[in-house]
């Protein structure tokens, strides 16, 4: 942890987003340096020093890195954090460096809709995988021997919250190493190494630098053996973060509260006004309070989320709704300052039904934002 953020366990959310892997100041440098461009680094003699090659190390994923971790682990000095060129490098590295032939793995059953590619390349290697839903705890049901339970909470897109503290007390009784999605909560909603787990993996794509403007992910987990693993899978894979990439989500990490602030509590508007609409069905947001997950979400949770879940009568219906919508953007991925919308089940990976709606909320005038998404809802009526 750099010296300028020293006592940042002890600051709030914002001071600690706005400050976190700011190096040192020097006089007449700039106070977020910016990114190195550099494939090779002059390195005369013995290999000594962080910076030899541009797939090993980087100075602006040196920041980058200790920023994230600082959000999620502050004041932890037992923890790195390694920066990748997407979520799904990020969650390839962990389980790929984890899991050999005949070891087996716990996955949600109702997870991001790339965990089944996953599976199947697992079942290739001879891992043997394991899946159940996130909500009531079910993956306790098939922990017994695995060497990796794999969380999500809350799960994408259908919003279910484990137990995250349970799960990972049962997956160490056994022996199991655990790791936790983190997208859908930003380290400033949840922090999984608080809870217990081993990882928390997140796609930094995401609300994390929330501009949908580059791809991004990262692995915070303690030191030791199996980060060393991570770090190892990364170098041969060769799975890194350009520089530029790395530098914009640095700048990007220092509004994280306040967009999570804002884009949280537009979220629960429009949740509460979707409530009232008589189409809507299987509606989801875990900062409601009827919501299955709310009491469990308010135990390990700081902050719900920005994305709303729910199903329109008809495919027919929905594809309505996403036409006339004014401030919302028919598109995938969530957590941009952007609001944006998309009928999941159009990509063919997720068991939803034809209706399903993923409302990802942005930045906009909480009422502007409402007031739209109830115009389209009574535009799309038939």
């Amino acid at each position: 942890m750099s010296g300028s953020t020293a006592g940042a366990d002890r600051t709030g959310d914002g001071t600690r987003a706005v400050r976190a892997g700011l190096p040192e100041p020097v006089k007449h440098e700039p106070t977020l340096p910016g990114p190195v461009f550099a494939a090779h680094f002059h390195l005369p003699g013995e290999v000594t020093g962080p910076y030899s090659y541009g797939r090993d190390d980087n100075p602006t994923w040196t920041h980058l890195e200790r920023a994230i971790g600082e959000l999620e682990a502050p004041g932890r000095d037992d923890v790195g954090t390694l920066v990748f060129a997407s979520g799904m490098a990020a969650i390839s590295a962990v389980l790929f460096s984890q899991l050999r032939a005949g070891d087996a793995v716990v996955l949600p059953s109702d997870g991001y809709q790339v965990l089944p590619l996953v599976r199947a390349q697992l079942e290739a290697y001879g891992v043997e995988v394991r899946s159940a839903p996130t909500g009531g705890d079910a993956q306790l049901d098939v922990l017994d021997g695995a060497r990796l339970l794999w969380i999500e909470s809350p799960s994408n897109p259908g919003l279910d919250v484990c137990d995250i503290r349970r799960l990972v007390e049962a997956a160490h009784a056994r022996g199991a190493l655990v790791a936790v999605d983190n997208t859908l909560a930003t380290p400033l909603g949840q922090r999984p190494l608080e809870l217990g787990a081993d990882f928390s993996v997140a796609s930094g794509t995401k609300q994390l630098t929330g501009h949908g403007d580059l791809l991004l992910g990262y692995v915070t987990g303690r030191d030791g053996e199996a980060m060393t693993a991570v770090r190892r899978w990364r170098k041969i894979v060769g799975a890194v973060s350009g520089p530029m990439e790395a530098w914009l989500a640095h700048r990007s990490i220092a509004t994280l509260h306040l967009r999570v602030d804002r884009q949280n509590a537009t979220a629960l508007a429009v949740a509460e006004a979707l409530r009232q609409r008589p189409e809507i069905s299987g509606l989801r947001y875990p900062g409601l309070p009827d919501d299955p997950s709310h009491q469990v979400a308010s135990r390990q949770m700081r902050r719900y989320g920005c994305v709303v879940s729910f199903t329109l009568p008809t495919r027919a219906r929905a594809e309505r709704f996403l036409e006339v919508l004014h401030l919302v953007e028919d598109a995938t991925s969530f957590g941009g300052v952007r609001s944006t919308a998309e009928r999941r089940r159009r990509w063919g990976g997720d068991a939803v039904p034809e209706g399903f709606i993923r409302l990802s909320v942005g930045a906009e005038d909480p009422e502007d934002l409402v007031a739209d998404v109830l115009r389209a809802l009574d535009a799309s009526e038939e």
